[in-house]
C-alpha cells in the first residue's frame, strides 16, 4: 500500500511539473518587432491655422471666468477685466497667459497664418504699458503675493521669454511693455525659493518641478544668472537624491503633468551630461530599457473640465520625453513613446463640445515644438 502511496505522488509531482513549465522567453527581435511604430508628428500651416482659433476664441472671452484669488475687501468685487486688463479670459489668468504664449509662437513660426493680422492687432492693443501697470498692481498687493504661485508665473516667463528671443520690431516693443511684469514674476521666485523647504510634487498646477524648468529657460535666454543660480541650487536641493520614482503609480485622475517626468526635465537642465545619466540610472532605471512603455493617459469624457487634464498630460510627458531623447542617444527609443501620446490626443484639442479648448492649444504647441529640439 505504502508502495502505491509513493507512485501516485510521483505521478502528480510530474503532472504538476509539467503544468508549470515556464515558457520559453522570446527573442528580444521579437518583443521589439510588437511595439508599435508611431510616426512623428508633423506641424503644418494647416495644424497652425486650427490652433490658433483656440486662443482668439477666448483670449476676448470674459465669462465663464474664475478668478483663483483672495477678497480683500468688497472694492476687490469687480469683474475680472478690472484688474487683468491683458489675462482676464480663456477661463482663468494662467490659461490666458498661455493663451498669450500660443498667439506670439504661432505668429512667429506661421506668419502666412489665415489670422495673423488678427492675432497683431490683439497682442498690439492689449499688451500695452497701461494695461502691465494695472497687472502688476494686482500682484503687487500683499493679498496677491501668492497668486498663480508658481504655475501662471511660469507661463508668464514663457511669454517673456518668446517675445524676446524673435527677431521682430512688434515682439521686442511687446517685450519692453510686459518687461515690468515678468520682472515681478522673477522677483516672486527669488523670494520663494528659498523659503521653499520642501517641492510640491503633484500632477496639476502647484508642481515645483515644472515651475523650475520654465523659469530656468527664461533666466537662462534673458541672461537673468542670480536666478539660473537659484534655480539649479534649489533643483539639486530637492530632486538630487531622488531613487526609484513611482511612475508605474502615475496617471492621477486629474494629472495634466507627470510628477516623475517634471522632475526628469528640470534636472537634465541644470546636471551635467554625466551626473544627469547617473542620476537617471537611479531615479528612473527602467526608462534605458529599449522596449519600456508607458500607457498614454485615457480621457473618459472630453466634455468634463478636469477629465479632460489628461489630454495635457499626454504632451507634457511628450515633451519631456522628446527632450531627453534629442539630448541623450540612450533615450533616443523613447521618441517613438512620446508620438504615440500625441497621436492619443492631438487629434482631439479642436472640438466643439471640448472642455480643453481654453488651454490645451498650448500643451499641443509646446510638444510639437519639442519633437526635433535639440535642449
Amino acid at each position: 500500500m505504502n508502495k502505491y502511496y509513493l507512485l501516485l505522488f510521483a505521478a502528480i509531482g510530474i503532472v504538476g511539473c509539467k503544468e508549470t513549465e515556464p515558457q520559453t522567453p522570446k527573442p528580444m527581435a521579437a518583443m521589439e518587432s510588437e511595439i508599435q511604430t508611431f510616426p512623428a508628428p508633423v506641424f503644418t500651416l494647416e495644424e497652425a491655422n486650427n490652433l490658433i482659433d483656440l486662443p482668439l476664441h477666448c483670449v476676448g472671452t470674459p465669462y465663464p471666468y474664475k478668478p483663483g484669488h483672495v477678497l480683500e475687501s468688497k472694492e476687490d468685487l469687480v469683474e475680472p477685466i478690472a484688474v487683468h486688463p491683458i489675462f482676464y479670459g480663456c477661463f482663468d489668468w494662467h490659461s490666458a497667459a498661455h493663451g498669450y504664449w500660443s498667439m506670439v509662437t504661432l505668429l512667429e513660426q506661421f506668419p502666412e497664418m489665415d489670422r495673423a493680422e488678427e492675432v497683431r492687432r490683439i497682442l498690439t492693443e492689449k499688451i500695452t504699458p497701461e494695461h502691465v501697470a494695472i497687472e502688476v498692481a494686482f500682484f503687487e498687493k500683499p493679498v496677491n503675493k501668492s497668486f498663480e504661485r508658481t504655475y501662471g508665473w511660469a507661463w508668464l516667463l514663457k511669454l517673456s521669454e518668446t517675445l524676446y528671443k524673435w527677431d521682430d520690431p512688434m515682439a521686442q516693443e511687446l517685450y519692453e511693455n510686459l518687461k515690468p511684469l515678468a520682472d515681478l514674476m522673477v522677483l516672486r521666485y527669488k523670494e520663494f525659493l528659498p523659503v521653499l523647504n520642501y517641492p510640491i510634487r503633484v500632477g496639476e498646477h502647484p508642481n515645483t518641478a515644472f515651475g523650475l524648468s520654465m523659469a530656468y529657460d527664461y533666466a537662462e535666454t534673458v541672461g537673468d544668472v542670480a536666478l539660473k543660480n537659484l534655480i539649479e541650487e534649489r533643483a539639486r536641493d530637492f530632486y538630487l537624491n531622488d531613487k526609484n520614482c513611482p511612475i508605474t503609480w502615475e496617471p492621477g485622475g486629474y494629472d495634466f503633468l507627470s510628477p516623475c517626468l517634471e522632475e526628469v526635465d528640470i534636472m537634465r537642465r541644470v546636471l551635467s551630461e554625466d551626473e544627469f545619466l547617473t542620476w537617471m540610472d537611479g531615479f528612473l532605471p527602467e526608462l534605458a530599457d529599449k522596449n519600456y512603455h508607458l500607457k498614454v493617459g485615457e480621457v473618459s469624457d472630453r466634455t468634463d473640465g478636469k477629465l479632460v487634464h489628461l489630454d495635457g498630460l499626454n504632451f507634457s510627458r511628450a515633451w519631456v520625453l522628446y527632450g531627453l531623447s534629442n539630448q541623450f542617444p540612450k533615450y533616443q527609443h523613447l521618441k517613438n513613446l512620446a508620438h504615440e501620446h500625441v497621436a492619443y490626443s492631438l487629434p482631439n484639442v479642436v472640438g466643439d463640445s471640448y472642455e480643453g479648448g481654453h488651454w490645451l492649444g498650448s500643451f499641443a504647441i509646446y510638444a510639437l515644438n519639442a519633437v526635433g529640439e535639440e535642449n
